[in-house]
């Protein structure tokens, strides 16, 4: 398993197989942290053979800036480019506006056929 600790955030890799991996981030995912979560998630979706699905448990997650939210784009995007799908699970009210006042919700949170995941 992989984890990162910082004082204000903590991303740690719960499960992990050719199907899935799993993370759950607690804290804020900001300026400070979000580089760190790109470095973890990057690491496993370029390992071989690349997981079906990144799931990403947001129940923990405090404030996530514009760098935070910058960095999910990014891993949507890598993420796009191996075949993975992404998940934010568990969002919480805050995390769930800032998408809806970014227009980044139906990008983030929508499967590559449309449907929308958790």
């Amino acid at each position: 398993m992989t984890s990162y600790a910082q004082d204000s955030f903590t991303v740690v890799e719960v499960s992990s197989n050719s199907l899935a991996a799993a993370f759950r981030l607690r804290g804020d995912l900001d300026y400070v942290s979000a580089e760190d979560l790109l470095t973890v998630v990057t690491a496993r979706l370029r390992q071989a053979p690349a997981p079906r699905e990144i799931r990403l448990d947001c129940a923990g997650l405090g404030i996530c800036d514009s760098t935070g939210l910058s960095v999910l784009l990014v891993i949507r995007r890598r993420a796009d480019a191996v075949g993975t799908r992404l998940h934010l699970d568990n969002r919480g009210a805050a995390l769930n506006r800032l998408l809806d006042i970014t227009g980044t919700r139906e990008h983030l949170v929508a499967g590559r056929d449309g449907v929308h995941s958790s």
